[in-house]
Order: C-alpha cells, then sequence, then structure tokens
C-alpha cells in the first residue's frame, strides 16, 4: 500500500538513518529501487531542511512545514510531516508545488486589481461577508475625505454610515435608521441593488451594490455630478438653438453627408413653399430638389446636391441669389460644417432686390438726364461765346476814337454793354470749364507759377466791383513762397473767383482780406470778408453747381464761383474748407500741395 503512494514516505532508525523508504521516495532521489536508495543513503531533502527537523525533535515529537527541494532539476514545495519516537522516526512529504504556485498567483491577481481599483476615478469599497471593509481605493478615500487610519482600521459599514453623517457628508434622512437597514439589506441580497444620493455639497452620486458569490458587498460609488450639469446644459442648449432656429426669419437646413436632412426651421418651408410634411429629418436631399426645382426659374439645387454628396476635398462654400417663380428672391449660402455636413440657408431679399432695381433705373435715368444736361448746356454756351465775342468786339470799336466821337450817354451805354457782355462771357467760359473737367479732358498746365503775379492778376480784375462799394482789398503775403507748382491760368481764375465771392458779401466799406502762407501741408491761400456768414444748411449746398444765395449779398449770380474753386483745387491735388459763423464772416481756404499730384477728378 505504501508503495502505491505517489509520496515519498520513509522510517529512520534511532540514529537518524534510513532504515526504509516506499517506491515514491526512490523516484524522487533518481535511483531504480528503494534498497538502492537506503543503500547509497540518498536524502530527499536538504541538509539544512534535515537540520530544522533534528532541531525542531528535540522539544516536539512531531514536525510540519513546508519545505523546498530539487526533483528532477525542478525546485518543488512539499509538506513535510515527521513523526518522532523512542525507536526512531517516520515520514512523509505531499508534493503542493502546484497549490503554492495557484496561492502566488492569486496574490499577485488580488495586487494587480487594487492597483487597477486605485487608478480609478469611480470610488470602489469591498466589504465581507461581516460588513466589515476590507478594500478601498483612492478615490473612495478622496470623495469622502476620511483619513487612511479609520479607513485601514476595517471599519463595518454600518459604524462608516454613522460617521459621514456626523460629519455632515450625508444628506439628512427623516428615518435615518430605516434608510441605514434598507441599505445594508444589499448584504441579504443577490441582485445587484442601486441607489442615489444627493450629497449636501451638491454632488450626485450614483450608488451600486454588487453583492459577491462567496459573501460580502462590492460598493461602487458613481460621481455623476458633472455628467448630469453638462448633459442639463445641453438639452438646454439644444431647446435654445431649436427655439432659436424656430423663430429666424432666415431659412436654415442642414444636411448630412449621406444626404439626408438632419434639422430645418419653418422658415425654410414657408420660403419655399413647401409643406412642413415633407421637409422632415431623414428626408433626401434629391426629394427636396424636386420640390424646390419647380419654384425656381434657375435653380441651383443642382450644385446644393453635389455640394452635399459630393467628394470635393476644397469644400468651397457658395453664396448666390435666385428667383422663384412666384416673384420673391433669396439669397443663399451653402456653408460646409465640420463631419461632412452642409447647412444651406436663405434669405428674402425680394424688397431689398426691388428697391435696388428702382434706384438702379432711377440712378440711370438721372445719368441720362445729366448727360443732356451737360450736352444741352455745352451746346448752348458754344453757340453763344461767338456772338458774345462779337458784341465785345463791336463795342471796343465803338469806343475807339476812330469810330467816330461818341454823346456821354452813348458812350455809357456802350460800356454797359462790355461789361454785360464780359460778364455773359465770363459764364459762358466757367460753364465750358466744367464741362470740360466733367468729361475728364481738362489737363492743367503744369508751370513755375509766381504767387505774387497770380494775386496781383486777381486783384486788377475784382478792383471795379470793390470799388463800387468802397471795399478795401488786404494782401498777407509776407509769409508766403516766391513761387509753387500749379496752373497759373487756373490759379488766378480760382483766386478771381474768391475775391468775387467775397465782394459780393462784404459790407460796403469794410475790409476783404487775401492770405498766402506756406504750411506743413502745402501753399494756403483764404479769403476773408466781414459778412453774415453761413447757416448750417447753406453749408452743405455752396459748392453744388448753379446753386446761388442771396443771403446778404448784392447779387445773385449763376452759382458757379466756388463750385469751380472746388473743382480747379482738387484737378490740383488740394482741397478746399470753409470757416464760417454768425456775426463773424466767412473765411474760404485752398491748400495746394508742394508737387501737383496729377490731374484728379473733379468735384461735380
Amino acid at each position: 500500500l505504501c508503495n502505491a503512494l505517489n509520496m515519498p514516505l520513509w522510517l529512520r532508525s534511532a540514529d537518524g538513518r534510513l532504515k526504509w523508504v516506499n517506491r515514491a521516495y526512490a523516484e524522487a532521489v533518481e535511483v531504480a529501487t528503494p534498497d538502492e536508495a537506503i543503500r547509497k543513503e540518498k536524502e530527499f531533502l536538504g541538509s539544512q531542511s534535515l537540520d530544522a527537523i533534528a532541531d525542531q525533535h528535540k522539544a516536539h515529537a512531531v514536525f510540519e512545514q513546508t519545505l523546498s527541494t530539487v526533483i528532477e532539476g525542478d525546485r518543488r514545495k512539499f509538506t513535510v510531516t515527521d513523526f518522532s519516537g523512542s525507536e526512531g522516526s517516520a515520514g512523509l512529504a505531499c508534493d503542493v508545488s502546484a497549490i503554492e504556485t495557484v496561492r502566488e498567483e492569486y496574490e499577485r491577481t488580488v495586487r494587480s486589481h487594487a492597483d487597477t481599483l486605485d487608478q480609478l476615478n469611480t470610488a470602489v469599497a469591498i466589504f465581507d461577508t461581516d460588513q466589515k471593509l476590507r478594500f478601498f481605493n483612492q478615490a473612495f478615500q478622496k470623495l469622502w475625505s476620511l483619513d487612511n487610519a479609520f479607513l485601514h482600521s476595517g471599519p463595518d459599514h454600518a459604524m462608516l454610515l454613522d460617521r459621514l453623517r456626523s460629519e455632515g457628508k450625508l444628506a439628512e434622512q427623516p428615518e435615518w435608521r430605516r434608510w441605514k437597514d434598507t441599505l445594508l439589506s444589499a448584504y441579504r441580497s443577490v441582485e445587484p441593488q442601486e441607489h442615489w444620493w444627493h450629497l449636501p455639497d451638491g454632488k450626485t452620486i450614483r450608488v451600486v451594490a454588487n453583492p459577491q458569490p462567496k459573501g460580502g458587498v462590492t460598493w461602487v460609488f458613481e460621481n455623476l455630478t458633472e455628467k448630469i450639469d453638462l448633459e442639463s446644459r445641453y438639452q438646454t442648449a439644444v431647446r435654445v438653438q431649436g427655439e432659436t432656429l424656430d423663430n429666424l426669419a432666415e431659412g436654415v437646413a442642414v444636411f448630412g453627408p449621406d444626404g439626408r436632412l438632419r434639422l430645418s426651421n419653418p422658415a425654410f418651408a414657408s420660403l419655399w413653399g413647401l409643406d412642413v410634411d415633407t421637409v422632415v429629418p431623414n428626408s433626401h436631399v434629391s426629394v427636396i430638389r424636386d420640390l424646390c426645382d419647380r419654384r425656381a426659374k434657375d435653380s441651383p439645387w443642382g450644385g446644393f446636391v453635389a455640394a452635399i454628396t459630393g467628394f470635393d476635398d476644397e469644400r468651397r462654400d457658395r453664396h448666390g441669389q435666385i428667383e422663384l417663380n412666384s416673384g420673391s428672391v433669396l439669397r443663399y449660402a451653402v456653408i460646409h460644417l465640420p463631419n461632412g455636413q452642409v447647412m444651406t440657408t436663405f434669405v428674402d431679399v425680394t424688397d431689398s432686390v426691388n428697391v435696388e432695381r428702382a434706384l438702379k433705373e432711377k440712378n440711370e435715368a438721372l445719368l441720362k438726364s445729366d448727360q443732356l444736361k451737360n450736352e444741352f448746356v455745352q451746346h448752348v454756351s458754344y453757340e453763344l461765346r461767338s456772338p458774345l465775342t462779337n458784341i465785345i468786339g463791336f463795342t471796343e470799336l465803338l469806343s475807339l476814337p476812330a469810330t467816330g466821337p461818341l454823346s456821354t450817354r452813348q458812350r455809357e451805354y456802350v460800356e454797359h454793354i462790355g461789361s454785360s457782355s464780359s460778364v455773359l462771357l465770363t459764364i459762358v467760359n466757367d460753364i465750358l470749364d466744367l464741362a470740360t473737367v466733367d468729361a475728364g479732358i481738362m489737363q492743367l498746365e503744369i508751370s513755375e507759377v509766381q504767387v505774387d503775379r497770380a494775386i496781383s492778376s486777381a486783384a486788377e480784375l475784382v478792383t471795379e466791383r470793390l470799388q463800387e462799394h468802397a471795399i478795401r482789398l488786404e494782401i498777407n503775403a509776407a509769409a508766403a513762397p516766391a513761387s509753387f507748382h500749379g496752373d497759373e491760368v487756373r490759379v488766378r481764375q480760382i483766386l478771381y473767383n474768391l475775391l468775387i465771392n467775397a465782394a459780393n458779401y462784404a459790407p460796403a466799406s469794410s475790409t476783404v482780406t487775401l492770405t498766402c502762407r506756406q504750411t506743413a501741408g502745402g501753399i494756403e491761400f483764404s479769403v476773408h470778408d466781414d459778412g453774415p456768414g453761413m447757416p448750417p444748411d447753406v453749408l452743405d449746398l455752396v459748392f453744388h453747381r448753379f446753386e446761388s444765395r442771396v443771403n446778404g449779398g448784392r447779387r445773385r449770380g449763376a452759382g458757379l464761383g466756388l463750385s469751380i474753386v472746388k473743382s480747379f483745387v482738387e484737378l490740383h491735388g488740394g482741397s478746399v474748407r470753409i470757416e464760417t459763423g454768425k456775426g463773424k464772416g466767412t473765411t474760404v481756404v485752398c491748400v495746394f500741395p508742394d508737387q501737383p499730384s496729377g490731374v484728379r477728378e473733379a468735384a461735380e
């Protein structure tokens, strides 16, 4: 029977020598027979193990311990039991290597699971069948802010709940004992339980009690505060977005990469005259295209379908305008969104387009009218210029002594004819100059303009007008440069018009001041009169053509003087401004650049 056992057995004499072993012993020490093992004194255990057994027998008759030895080149573990008596000792060894391997693997698995649970953000606590805390992870300790010493002491579940309650970490319950008993009933249940805790600090915890097959319960505490808050904000954002889209006047439709409608608002169906029931989520763009094509003259929906279902890597946005059969005009935009989605928007711009068309037609009519006016004025001016020249020439002939003597009255008549003809010729020339500016064909003859000569020439031309009302002309040119680059004829014409305008509004016996000076911005000419000044409403019109005003002036002219001034100054690249105020008179300031920038578009 002993030889049939697969456990090594041995008997020793009182002196510790082997006197019998079984077959399993012989195989373990790698000999053919038990007798050979005895004869060769083959020991199954190492010397240290034998010494340990001998030392144990000095005090106790029975030795039982797990020892290791080498069998067939492998180190294996055996539970060794050795009985000592007066005539010797008997022992047996049970191979527990497989059991020890499983135990070590189990311990490694438990440690690995513990390390894994410690890395989780979800709190986990494991209680045994006695409701004692046997394991907790770092997230559990952090969630409840409990000290490690208390947790490592293995408190029971009821004590843990009482402590959390006393520290104000659990919400107050109307019937605390019943609530706690209901919670602890998980230890008597075979099914998982779920609870929701709303803590005093505002956290929302989902608690899951999962009973274990061998007793005890694993408790999982999932902090869902942020998740619930995010879900709430997301639902609010979705509702706000929905309400916003539904109340937009702009039609919106969003399609997925599969061509299916993701969302749309009522304005989309209304603008296209579609039944709301036909424009529902998951409707294919081809169906909507067929409905919309019937309602548009040159439908762009073919391009929309290509943009929605195509494979264009550039994903270019599109914008345009379309007219419906009903006469409505829609402005559309095709905008590519993330995840392959495409948004189409439509705005009713019918009123704006109609107004734009009306304005264009009106503008074209005004341009045509203005063109006809300019052509007529230019034609008439040319026709007037020739006879006026003849009148002035014959008037000058009549004034010559060679023509014959004239009476005093006749001479006055001739002088009035000559002066009136000259004024009319000046107006005609001004009109022709403005017509040339409008046509864009006026070219400045840029040369060196002598400032003193230009001023004196202009002053000489207005001397008679100033003397009629005893108006004195004061010229301040001490700070003026000797010359500058410009068109001398046009500069003289500008100064003449400025002085004539001032003479018309200056009070009798007052002074008109012409000032010229060099500034950082260029050469500045200014003419000041002590007239009544200009009201604000007149300032907006003063440079308009044919805008003449009385407003304290003696004569109502053709309204071209300041218009010519502005046009010619701006042709030089300069600027004109007016400084005026009630009771302060009027100053017209013209600034010429040091170097003309070339011909510019003149003011109309």
